[in-house]
């Protein structure tokens, strides 16, 4: 689902929590006997119902196929890795908690495909397997856990921090070698080099919001890059080692001239579980 949020825009997604009366029991009209002991009980009505339920016919047993509906919510989730190429959690899920992070997003060029291409076969001669990203993004924040009735209040303070926000661009051409703080996964990744003054009031904007809701700011010097491919594991010595300086040669030898990625920051995006928020910059 994608929601576009521009400055003029007065969509807002609600949630109604009061639809639902605390107490089924009044909805249904059966008195509360506890506290209602005022009107006299009809004891003829209640010799009939009596009498009903001793002719009744015993209740047929639940079928186990509807029995299994309900199985899923007391259930604990199991991460399997192995369908999600062993790609492990940072955090433990939970129902009702959505994880949520800001980025600016890159459409690549065929180019840009092709080169990357030819640099996972180079990185897999050297014994590293890498694999493609799934989707090129500039991160402006870590991977939070927002609760579900937050996610409205969360991305209206990011509306509201963005209405001053220029559009600018970004240039990157050096790769590097990242990973993730459990040490998990190993990221080639090309760094910014213009760009970071704009990119460092997005993030002071974005952590204002963070704080508002008591979560993980960014990273005090962060290197902004954009995530290329990845392994699982932690190879971050190795692939410096082995084959960064041979993948950077393929970068800068690359046939129309030294290759580098030009990101035009228009918008920003907000992902939270299956929702993606977009923010147009003015």
């Amino acid at each position: 689902m994608i929601v576009n949020y521009s400055s003029s825009s007065s969509e807002e997604e609600t949630e109604n929590t009061s639809k639902h009366d605390s107490s089924p029991l009044r909805k249904r009209g059966i008195l509360d006997t506890e506290n209602s002991i005022s009107e006299p009980l009809d004891h003829g009505s209640v010799k009939r119902k009596a009498g009903k339920s001793a002719h009744s016919t015993p209740r047929l047993p639940l079928p186990d196929s509807v029995k299994a509906m309900f199985r899923e919510s007391e259930e604990q989730w199991i991460d399997k890795s192995e369908e999600h190429g062993g790609r492990l959690r940072s955090f433990q899920h939970e129902r009702g908690n959505w994880a949520t992070c800001v980025f600016c997003p890159y459409d690549p060029e065929e180019a840009f495909l092709e080169l990357l291409n030819e640099m996972m076969v180079v990185a897999a001669t050297h014994g590293i397997p890498l694999s493609l990203s799934e989707e090129f993004h500039l991160s402006l924040s870590k991977t939070v856990v927002l609760r579900h009735h937050w996610i409205q209040p969360f991305i209206q303070s990011i509306q509201t921090g963005l209405t001053q926000f220029q559009k600018f661009f970004c240039l990157a051409d050096k790769l590097k070698v990242y990973s993730n703080a459990e040490k998990s996964r190993t990221f080639l990744g090309m760094e910014i080099s213009t760009g970071k003054t704009q990119l460092l009031e997005l993030i002071k904007m974005v952590d204002e919001t963070m704080t508002e809701f008591n979560l993980s700011t960014f990273y005090k010097d962060p290197s902004f890059h954009i995530s290329l491919a990845w392994c699982v594991g932690d190879h971050v010595d190795r692939l410096k080692k082995t084959c960064l300086s041979e993948l950077q040669s393929l970068v800068d030898a690359h046939e129309d001239g030294p290759f580098y990625i030009q990101l035009n920051c228009t918008e920003l995006r907000c992902k939270s579980g299956n929702k993606v928020f977009l923010f147009p910059l003015q």
